[in-house]
């Protein structure tokens, strides 16, 4: 069993390409000082894990980018 079995995976509301996108799970962030990022299309594949201040900055340059 994952250690990230329970984690709440989200999805980006913009993510409407027929599923080519990834999944984060940041209510993780707080217990594990991490955000583990997964592909959509493999739930049960390999699971990165970035520190909250690196998908901090990640989700900011994006959001620059694309609003």
């Amino acid at each position: 069993m994952s250690e990230y079995t329970r984690a709440v995976w989200r999805k980006s509301s913009y993510s409407s390409n027929g599923g080519a996108c990834i999944e984060a799970a940041a209510d993780l962030a707080v217990s594990h000082g991490v955000v583990p990022v997964r592909d959509s299309k493999n739930p049960d594949g390999p699971v990165l894990t970035v520190s909250t201040a690196a998908f901090a900055a990640f989700v900011g340059a994006v959001r620059d980018r694309v609003i």
